[in-house]
């Protein structure tokens, strides 16, 4: 490990490889290809400071790459102990000269040292996967707040603290849950979660899912993904829910639906992705299956309840880099899959560049936003402006080459009228 003054990172000289992967990464990424061209002239971000918690994958040094050529001053920490990317850290400082506070494995002392050495940058601007950075200020660096232009959120779970702030009249700056735009969790939590996430299984596994019993806990827009790509691998898929309304369109997508009481005993798979804590519970592993599989798709290790399952072993063996197989008293086996932290990129690489292209524009254009409004946002958790959805879809369709219609004069004055009915 080397420790310097602007960075703590594992090893520098793994930056050859780290830059390989992001050059790689980035032709999957043609939005941000734009936007770095285009603010590369217009410098939108010019000596604006920008802290971002975020997971250190080849995607995010492009989204770094990009705010830096738009003018920002840009350093990061990790998000998750588990999800740093080593090679990419070394890349991102050595050959990018971005700082960087992140090393994978890192223990919760040392993780939260990293927040506050990005802190430390003193942000004017947040990039948050979790709202760690937010609630630190709140917590223990008030002093930055009101320099403050605002934050950007990233995850569902990060947004559910942040509303919960915002609501006890807590939140004293403006953030904006880049995770509710429609160009983010209607592809990003769908379909990179869904494959990112069955991706982690399978290489921390290598388990056959065609044919097992697999129960996706939460049907938000991420349980939707990854019930779509279990179904997809063949698997017979439960989705467990509180909510009547996911849980009606679980059962009209095709999914068997019913308590995770019910589900735990035929389950070979259970996956969490609800943002909320002790999901799966004691009373769960006291019925599941011998060898079921628990994995984590949240994006904190909460969801899972992990002391509940180290008391109730009898011993623990680490079979595979990634599995923690669990013996308890009556001789039953339970795996539990990437320390239960998110097992997307826990256990392999995250989202895939292409989703996480049209996620991190949605990134840089709100910082831009948050730059031009320059403090006159209400202090609350705000949507994404529908500007900057769309120009994020026109801009991908763009790049995939996909042609769409467009309103003639005649329709436009139609749906904007009233007086025209049968005629």
């Amino acid at each position: 490990m080397t420790t310097v003054s602007n960075n703590d990172i594992k090893d520098p000289s793994l930056a050859d490889a780290g830059l390989s992967r992001i050059e790689w990464a980035y032709q999957e990424m043609p939005v941000l290809r734009v936007l770095a061209e285009r603010f590369d002239k217009q410098r939108p971000l010019e000596g604006i400071r920008i802290s971002g918690c975020l997971h250190i994958t080849t995607e995010t040094a492009n989204l770094a790459r990009t705010l830096k050529t738009a003018g920002a001053d840009v350093v990061l920490c990790a998000s998750n102990p588990l999800s740093t990317q080593d090679d990419v850290a070394a890349a991102l400082v050595n050959k990018y000269d971005i700082p960087v506070f992140a090393i994978r494995g890192e223990s919760t002392e040392v993780y939260y040292r990293h927040i506050n050495s990005a802190l430390d940058h003193q942000p004017v601007i947040t990039m948050d996967d979790g709202a760690d950075l937010v609630s630190e200020i709140h917590k223990s660096r008030s002093e930055l707040i009101s320099n403050m232009l605002g934050g950007t959120e990233e995850t569902t779970t990060g947004v559910i603290r942040l509303r919960a702030m915002a609501d006890e009249g807590a939140l004293r700056f403006p953030v904006i849950a880049v995770n509710d735009a429609m160009t983010k969790h209607l592809f990003d939590n769908r379909y990179g979660t869904g494959q990112s996430t069955l991706d982690g299984i399978i290489r921390a596994t290598n388990i056959l899912l065609a044919g097992k019993t697999f129960t996706v806990v939460g049907y938000g827009w991420c349980g939707r993904g990854i019930a779509m790509r279990a179904k997809g691998h063949g698997a017979k898929v439960i989705v467990t829910e509180v909510d009547p309304l996911r849980s009606l369109e679980a059962a009209m997508d095709g999914y068997r639906v019913m308590p995770l009481m019910e589900a735990a005993g035929q389950s070979d798979f259970i996956v969490s992705a609800t943002g909320d804590k002790h999901v799966v519970d004691k009373v769960h592993m006291e019925v599941m299956k011998d060898g079921c599989v628990l994995a984590n798709s949240g994006h904190f290790n909460v969801e899972i309840n992990i002391p509940a399952l180290e008391a109730m072993a009898v011993s623990k063996q680490r079979p595979r880099v990634s599995v923690d197989e669990y013996t308890l008293a009556d001789g039953r086996r339970i795996s539990l899959l990437a320390e239960g932290r998110l097992v997307n990129l826990a256990a392999a690489e995250g989202h895939p560049s292409a989703v996480m292209d049209m996620s991190f524009a949605n990134q840089v254009l709100t910082a831009v936003y948050l730059a031009s409004m320059q403090q006159k946002l209400e202090n609350t958790v705000h949507r994404v402006p529908a500007e900057i959805d769309q120009q994020v879809a026109s801009l991908k369709l763009a790049a995939m080459d996909i042609q769409i219609d467009t309103l003639t004069d005649e329709q436009q004055r139609y749906l904007t009228s009233w007086q025209e009915g049968t005629e």
